[in-house]
């Protein structure tokens, strides 16, 4: 199981996603470009003291990124707002790579037409969004307690 931001905005946000992934042992791919420098000291400042604890991957493209994916046969699983299979009812397999898209705009249609499943958290009408790490989160526990692969 493994986790990719596409072009993340906020270091806090992504800050939250590295720990996530450092507590579950879980891989995160930095997708760039990104809306502020990637840095060890950017990730510290936003709170991100495990950043040693977490496998990064960072890919200079979303082109550099899908090359290496198809390479690596891994499944791509977008959550976006714009999916049509409710989180919960997916069936998570070990290979798959949960993509997160940017906070201000989410992925590009290009983007989009590469996943293999576009996933939605059910939420109530009239609102928009969850902030993505909250997100992320969800999506990572959900594929994981289906796994039974929460570290021991």
């Amino acid at each position: 199981m493994q986790l990719a931001l596409y072009q993340p905005d906020i270091p806090q946000n992504t800050g939250t996603m590295l720990r996530l992934c450092a507590c579950l042992g879980v891989t995160a791919h930095l997708i760039e470009p990104a809306g502020f420098p990637i840095s060890d000291k950017n990730f510290r400042r936003a709170g991100m003291d495990y950043i040693d604890l977490v496998d990064i991957r960072r890919h200079i493209s979303w082109t550099d990124f899908e090359f290496w994916r198809k390479a690596s046969g891994a499944r791509l699983v977008l959550a976006t707002t714009k999916g049509a299979v409710p989180y919960p009812e997916f069936c998570f397999r070990p290979d798959d790579i949960i993509l997160m898209g940017r906070e201000s705009a989410g992925v590009p249609d290009e983007v989009h037409a590469a996943a293999d499943a576009r996933l939605l958290i059910p939420m109530r009408t009239g609102l928009r969004s969850l902030n993505v790490a909250v997100s992320a989160a969800m999506m990572m526990g959900e594929a994981l307690r289906q796994l039974d692969a929460f570290p021991k």
